[in-house]
């Protein structure tokens, strides 16, 4: 009774001071009601802060989205920039079309002013990477992007820039986490009506100027593609950009152009997501184009389908990765190639035979954009940085307008990108991956099959033996500790599976790869089969060790 007792005392504390009408009503029925079991998921502890900022279902209490969770963040921040010597600095704020991401950028801008920063926030709802552009052409200290990307529509999330453009990562994490935890009460934030500056389009055309690097001068821009935004903020940006650089206008998918954040024709907006690229695949039967394009609803990410035996399929992020690749060394690139441990090695022989360096990095573009001399960054995400001097990030815009001149020049050829696909499998051997992904309701499901691996390593997959179980969470010379599995397989097929829980989303996910060679092009299609048959008894044989 007593833990009851102080459970509603918590609630009420929290309603007292809630600046959000509708999570105040919210909690005012639940606590109204008795509900001490929903009660006591909200209160259970407090919504993270780490190096993917925060995310979570927008909901009343300490453990969801909300403007007082996002007030006690925008402090924190604050008062770590300060820490930082940044007193006085320029924190910009971008935000999506998701629930409560207006009010979010606001409140921030408002904790940024009242703590004696300044404050810019985007003109309206953008894609992400417009927001991590506009930090390095504004010369702010920090930036903030309210957005949850291709999470579910009840979700909403916080991520967090510094002033090089990149996504923060340790300790700064931690350190803003102990800003956070500083925090009393609201009426201790100070949170102005005004002062903050309302930015305007300049800094869109800016960025949009800023894409003339990506494409060739008198480069081909021929192709015809169908575009769905996912319901999310990308249209108007992608639009713009292909008229800009002279593409035929992409045709759109209707039911999912413009923002909205009920997401009313997809499960998950996420364009991996089965299902989500339905609408898509349908717009391409009526219209034929030549590729489908999706961003997901951020548009930090960029989808590619291709015509495949009468209907279409989706490329994989590794094979758009190695296509990005293989044309930005064409076009006579230079710098460092770099990608997540979990994406495909095919890059590093991309690299390797064009005599560029290159580098693996933990799973994030928080660690990819700090290269050191990149030139180009992927990982199979469907994340793709193809310009870092302007976008220290994965960007879903410049990513396809550069699959789109690609594709262009294979079609001025005759060719398509599955036949510069198949050109990289007789130069490199087929790299074939795949994924075991596992959607849980309960986080324990993830945290038992990791440590069940690591009590118990798998000796042999696929009928392969397991010749290397390395624990990522150990750190090494080349990578920080990370909580994941890596292990190598015995043979010629070079298979490597990587195990690791989502940062973003409930999911354990474990990254397949195999690499078949390929003798002569009449091989591709029992090498791709071959490939498929490994991965398959892979994943089923790495379930049972999980016990998923």
């Amino acid at each position: 009774m007593q833990e009851q007792d102080d459970l509603i005392t918590r609630a009420q504390a929290w309603l007292a001071e809630d600046p959000d009408a509708e999570t105040a009503a919210e909690l005012a029925a639940l606590i109204e009601a008795g509900d001490t079991a929903e009660l006591a998921d909200r209160f259970s502890g407090t919504l993270q802060f780490g190096t993917a900022g925060l995310r979570g279902e927008i909901g009343a209490g300490p453990m969801r989205m909300n403007r007082s969770v996002v007030i006690r963040a925008a402090a924190g921040l604050a008062a770590y920039l300060k820490a930082q010597g940044h007193d006085g600095g320029l924190v910009v704020v971008g935000y999506d079309a998701r629930y409560k991401s207006a009010d979010f950028a606001r409140d921030t801008a408002a904790v940024m002013t009242g703590a004696g920063l300044r404050a810019a926030v985007l003109p309206r709802p953008l894609p992400t990477p417009v927001l991590a552009y506009a930090i390095r052409h504004l010369g702010a200290v920090a930036g903030v992007e309210v957005t949850a990307s291709h999470n579910p529509p009840r979700d909403n999330g916080y991520k967090v820039y510094l002033g090089d453009g990149s996504q923060i990562v340790s300790p700064a994490d931690a350190e803003i986490a102990g800003h956070i935890a500083r925090v009393t009460t609201l009426d201790s934030v100070e949170r102005p009506k005004d002062g903050w500056l309302q930015l305007d389009e300049e800094v869109l055309e800016a960025y949009l100027a800023r894409t003339d690097a990506v494409l060739t001068p008198g480069s081909p821009r021929g192709v015809r593609t169908v575009y769905t935004a996912m319901h999310g903020v990308g249209k108007d940006v992608v639009m713009a950009a292909f008229a800009r650089h002279g593409f035929p206008t992409p045709v759109l998918v209707a039911e999912q152009a413009e923002p909205d954040p009920a997401f009313p024709t997809v499960a998950f907006p996420n364009p991996e997501e089965p299902g989500a690229m339905d609408l898509a695949f349908a717009k391409a039967a009526e219209v034929q184009p030549d590729i489908v394009i999706a961003n997901d609803p951020d548009a930090d990410r960029c989808a590619v389908a291709v015509p495949d035996n009468g209907g279409w399929r989706m490329l994989r992020g590794d094979e758009v990765g190695a296509l990005l690749a293989e044309h930005l060394v064409h076009k006579g690139a230079q710098g460092t190639f770099a990608e997540s441990i979990v994406s495909s090695s095919l890059l590093g022989r991309i690299a390797e035979a064009a005599g560029l360096p290159y580098e693996e990095t933990l799973t994030g573009f928080k660690w990819i954009s700090r290269v050191e001399g990149l030139r180009y960054g992927y990982e199979e995400a469907l994340g793709y940085c193809v310009d870092p001097e302007g976008v220290r990030d994965k960007d879903g815009i410049t990513a396809a307008l550069l699959v789109a001149e690609l594709a262009s020049e294979l079609k001025e050829q005759g060719r398509t990108l599955t036949d510069l696909l198949d050109d990289l499998a007789m130069a490199h051997g087929l790299h074939a991956t795949d994924q075991l992904s596992v959607r849980v309701s309960d986080l324990s499901v993830i945290a038992s099959a990791m440590a069940q691996l690591r009590a118990e390593p798998p000796t042999s997959l696929a009928g392969l033996r397991v010749v290397s179980a390395e624990d990522l969470a150990v750190g090494s010379a080349a990578l920080p500790p990370t909580d994941g599995l890596r292990y190598y397989l015995d043979g010629d097929y070079k298979a490597r599976v990587i195990v690791r829980p989502s940062g973003t989303e409930p999911k354990l996910k474990c990254y397949l790869e195999v690499v078949v060679p390929v003798p002569e092009a009449s091989d591709l299609a029992s090498s791709r089969a071959r490939g498929q048959e490994i991965l398959d008894a892979v994943k089923k044989d790495l379930a049972v060790a999980a016990g998923i």
